[in-house]
């Protein structure tokens, strides 16, 4: 039951080149970082992505984005990553983008072992049609575009069949973890991290607090350790290390006024 692995390294070492990972994270927030440079560092390369983004700032999943090891990624978010979209109207990348509730649900339906279900998301747009562009051929035109999706009414109202998302590694970060693979996530990072240990084969958590069996209460579990098989604790420098993607302050007041 103790699923605590010494390093990165060992935590990562049979994620081979061309495997399916889904990647927990919302922006820079709960993304596995340590994992994800563990990969770097060894080389793997030609992975399929499940996550919500690809990085942002030279962090997280831009890493491996930008040295080329990312073959096709499927989310709902570019943002400002400029190399995300360089790489993918360049031909270099094939993209599935769908929505963003839909992308969770197909997640969390995966894990929960439903091989499908129905959606009002995307009817009558091109992610119901096809015809979304998952690659271009570098010269403006499209060489991939995405198939035609089943539509059914129920009620009166048409729904669109999505398929739920497996994939042969899962990523994740969180906030506590015990030995036995129980996490606990914090605020926005509980948004897709344990939809994406839901869907994995082999999930993967870096924890920043490493707790043992029986400190966390149940009813505080996020995510219970039977969706988790190795655990990652980091050390203080490593849980500490988290970037502000936009720093936002206030000008300050000027003298003899008072703020709010």
């Amino acid at each position: 039951m103790d699923k605590v692995v010494a390093t990165a390294v060992e935590a990562v070492a049979d994620v081979p080149d061309g495997a399916s990972l889904a990647v927990g994270g919302f922006g820079l927030s709960g993304v596995p970082t340590v994992l994800i440079e563990a990969l770097y560092e060894q080389g793997t390369g030609g992975l399929s992505v499940v996550s919500n983004n690809c990085g942002a700032m030279e962090s997280g999943l831009a890493v491996l984005l930008a040295a080329g090891r990312i073959a096709r990624v499927t989310g709902s978010y570019i943002g400002a990553n400029k190399e995300f979209a360089r790489q993918y109207l360049a031909g270099e990348l094939e993209v599935e983008m769908i929505p963003q509730g839909t992308l969770a649900e197909r997640l969390r339906a995966g894990g929960a072992g439903i091989p499908a279900f129905y959606t009002p998301a995307g009817v009558g747009t091109q992610v119901a049609e096809g015809g979304l562009p998952w690659r271009y051929d570098g010269s403006g035109g499209v060489a991939l575009a995405s198939p035609a999706k089943e539509v059914r009414e129920f009620d009166g109202a048409e729904y669109v069949l999505e398929h739920g998302i497996r994939t042969d590694f899962a990523l994740v970060r969180a906030a506590k973890g015990d030995r036995h693979g129980n996490l606990v996530f914090s605020k926005s990072s509980r948004n897709f991290n344990p939809l994406a240990a839901m869907a994995g084969r082999i999930t993967i958590a870096e924890v920043e607090e490493l707790v043992e069996p029986g400190a966390i209460d149940p009813d505080a579990v996020h995510l219970p350790g039977i969706f988790v098989q190795r655990v990652l604790a980091l050390t203080p420098e490593q849980a500490g290390d988290k970037k502000i993607e936009r720093r936002t302050v206030s000008a300050p007041a000027a003298r003899g006024t008072v703020n709010g």
